[in-house]
């Protein structure tokens, strides 16, 4: 299986470290880039207001995919599998923590006292 060509933006190879600098460096340009995009979103009108929500969720997983794919040098070489399962493993540890956090602060909201019968108590 031939892999050289399967680099990731900023990986350091026979051109040396320039090369790596440059990719950093287009990857911070187009996060910047991002950042802007999403500030501009909000603050003009030529977007439908209620497609602004759909704007900031799209330019943010953009975002999620330059920080991949030029700082965290996720590519599809044989080598980053161990990298992808953990950034997976933390993915799901997150929303496991999120959605039962949600999960659990809702149960206990509907098995809770109303407020005027917890007072009445007193």
């Amino acid at each position: 299986m031939n892999t050289e060509h399967d680099n990731a933006p900023g990986d350091e190879d026979e051109k040396g470290a320039a090369s790596g600098v440059r990719g950093y460096v287009v990857g911070l340009v187009l996060a910047a880039c991002l950042t802007l995009a999403s500030f501009w979103a909000v603050s003009t009108h030529l977007i439908y207001e209620p497609a602004i929500p759909i704007t900031l969720i799209t330019l943010a997983i953009a975002q999620m995919g330059i920080h991949l794919v030029f700082f965290l040098h996720i590519t599809t070489d044989p080598d980053n599998k161990n990298t992808v399962l953990a950034l997976a493993f933390g993915i799901f540890i997150v929303c496991l923590v999120i959605f039962g956090t949600i999960w659990i602060m809702d149960h206990l909201n509907h098995n809770m006292m109303p407020m005027d019968r917890l007072m009445q108590m007193q």
